[in-house]
């Protein structure tokens, strides 16, 4: 029997698929990884450690692997991750491709519209049913994804740091573990910032009903829309899809601004992941005798 492995990859963790043709096989969950900040080689022994001990029987009987991952938005970092996967499955045709195609293809089908990614990180794509055809290029959370986990957490520690976070909340988040060095250190010191960042999301989340939270959130939110949402072809007339944690777990602000700013909001999901299971499970029924 051969074997599929999807993975759908996120700054902070991915999920892997196994599929055959009788339908799911195996299910892993790694950490997340970005050629942006990641090298060839620390990939691939994070991958030895945390993935191969759970799909060691099938290994060698893995022909196909499709990966979909943050930060594979160039060449160069599409051959960063084909590299890292292809020097331990030797076997399998390896396709690298943006998560913005995961996230269109689990959120749209094959109909039109709008597919946004908000998590540690955040995209968006205008979808034709079959392609991405429109994107407004993501820059990063030093200088954008709005809406992201990092993003709000920058302006979070950025008002502690300021002393404008309220003290109430100013006295929760330090009582949470984050002091002033102990931020600079993750920040400027390890690997990964915007997963730091974004961590801070869990300290919100406990906070909900807060005035301050909830303007954030908003303010958040609505830049998200004016400033990806909004330039998109016609994109008042499609549905907005929405896919991610920070999404899936702030649904109802994602409600109340979409109508504010007068988009017509779609699904929201909290992963791509059993979309893209029922997409390419169907690829997989198309060539059964080949698995």
């Amino acid at each position: 029997m051969n074997y599929i492995l999807i993975a759908d990859s996120g700054s902070t963790k991915t999920d892997w698929n196994l599929l055959s043709a009788e339908g799911i096989v195996k299910r892993v969950k790694t950490i997340g990884f970005n050629p942006y900040f990641q090298s060839k080689d620390t990939i691939a022994d994070e991958l030895i450690r945390s993935l191969l001990p759970f799909i060691k029987e099938e290994q060698s009987r893995i022909v196909e692997i499709i990966y979909y991952g943050a930060g594979c938005s160039t060449p160069e970092n599409c051959e960063i991750l084909n590299s890292s996967i292809a020097s331990l499955f030797k076997n399998a045709v390896i396709t690298v491709n943006h998560d913005l195609l995961a996230a269109a293809r689990a959120l749209c089908g094959t109909e039109r519209g709008i597919a946004c990614i908000l998590g540690t990180g955040s995209n968006s794509c205008l979808y034709d049913g079959k392609e991405v055809v429109e994107n407004v290029p993501s820059v990063g959370y030093l200088f954008g994804d709005h809406g992201s986990g990092a993003c709000i957490g920058k302006y979070l520690i950025q008002d502690y740091f300021n002393e404008t976070l309220p003290p109430d909340l100013s006295g929760l988040f330090e009582a949470e573990g984050y002091h002033r060095e102990i931020i600079l250190d993750n920040l400027y010191k390890r690997s990964m910032p915007s997963r730091y960042l974004a961590s801070t999301s869990v300290f919100l989340g406990k906070n909900r009903g807060h005035a301050y939270v909830e303007q954030l959130l908003n303010y958040c939110f609505t830049t998200f829309f004016q400033f990806q949402v909004s330039k998109y072809t016609n994109a008042k007339s499609l549905p907005v899809h929405f896919v991610g944690s920070i999404a899936f777990h702030y649904k109802d602000v994602l409600e109340t601004v979409a109508e504010s700013e007068g988009f017509i909001l779609g699904n929201i999901i909290q992963s791509p992941a059993e979309g893209l299971i029922a997409y390419h499970q169907k690829q997989i029924a198309e060539l059964k005798s080949f698995f």
